[in-house]
């Protein structure tokens, strides 16, 4: 006597070439999968003869109640692993959940790992805040398999179309702008950008094009730029690389705060002085820029804020409300390390 397996959902997936968590959504006229899917899935569904269970579908739509914030590792100084620009960030997040009354999961992404499987699908979450990415090139892939999938997820960082998801961000083009605007403006004249500048880091690389931007409005077309990644250490190295080319420079505009307090360790390594010699600046104002020696001008992202309109927009999503990217003004930040008017 034969035994008639009953199909699943995975039996389903696996003919239609999906994952199991659109052929649910298909199942549910979800309008998350495209109605040519959606039609094929239907059809295989008749074909297996599916019967859905009614008791862990309606499981699987109970809300948790719970968000998750992903935190991608960062190489630090400290055991942390966690960029300190979002140290502050991630208690104004904690801070918003509570309120909205949700709890908080907090995880490291990893780009080995399947991070981006189904946490609203297995009911550890209801969505996603993503914090930080590394190297986007590779992230990207990540971000397109979560929309695929209609999980509900919002991230911090650049928006174009060309980044996937729904993203709340700086304006980094106007912020590079002011900074060395404001160099200008003080008689500066002969510039390095050190950061990376291009597309595996989109938050930099706005920063350089804001950058570029304010010197070829006064004509100033030769500068430098070397690549570094967010790190004391890495603008450590990319300053000595600088000084081993014997550039002649007077200001050096750098992608981050913690890129600029390696460079100014660096100056200071090689007895040249911020800002007499030399103005350096960063972006971000972290905590330890305003105790830095000089103490550092940097430009201020709205961190507090922005934890609060992440969990918003992301809890807006979550309950199907449309919701739009944001792009969050900046602000100047002017301290000692680019020095008093040269004119």
């Amino acid at each position: 006597m034969s035994i008639k397996v009953r199909a699943t959902s995975f039996d389903i997936a696996h003919k239609a070439g999906v994952s199991q968590s659109t052929v649910s959504r298909a199942l549910r006229d979800s309008p998350l999968v495209n109605p040519e899917t959606r039609e094929k899935i239907k059809q295989i569904a008749l074909e297996l003869n599916y019967k859905v269970d009614k008791n862990a579908s309606n499981l699987r739509q109970q809300q948790s109640r719970t968000l998750a914030l992903l935190l991608f590792e960062d190489p630090t100084s400290d055991d942390s692993l966690i960029n300190p620009f979002f140290l502050s960030m991630l208690g104004s997040i904690t801070r918003a959940s509570a309120l909205a009354g949700y709890d908080l999961l907090v995880s490291f992404q990893n780009l080995s790992d399947d991070w981006h499987a189904d946490f609203e699908d297995t009911n550890k979450a209801d969505g996603l805040i993503l914090l930080g990415y590394g190297d986007f090139v590779e992230y990207r892939d990540k971000l397109k398999k979560l929309e695929e999938q209609g999980t509900h997820f919002v991230r911090w960082g650049a928006h174009d179309v060309a980044h996937p998801g729904l993203a709340i961000g700086s304006d980094n083009f106007q912020g590079g702008f002011d900074i060395t605007h404001h160099l200008l403006i003080l008689g500066r004249r002969q510039f390095a950008f050190v950061g990376g500048a291009d597309n595996r880091s989109p938050e930099f690389m706005n920063r350089y094009l804001g950058f570029k931007d304010a010197l070829n409005r006064v004509g100033i077309q030769d500068f430098r730029q070397l690549d570094a990644i967010s790190t004391e250490a890495s603008g450590y190295e990319a300053s000595n690389a600088l000084l081993a080319e014997n550039s002649k420079l007077d200001a050096i505009v750098c992608a981050s705060d913690l890129i600029a307090l390696g460079v100014i360790q660096a100056l200071h390594d090689k007895g040249i002085r911020v800002p007499e010699d030399i103005a350096v600046v960063g972006y971000d104002n972290i905590p330890v820029s305003g105790f830095s020696s000089p103490k550092l001008t940097t430009v201020q992202q709205n961190t507090k804020a922005a934890g609060q309109i992440l969990v918003d927009k992301l809890i807006k999503l979550i309950s199907g409300k449309s919701v739009e990217p944001m792009l969050m003004p900046v602000e100047l930040v002017v301290r000692e390390s680019c020095g008093a008017d040269m004119n």
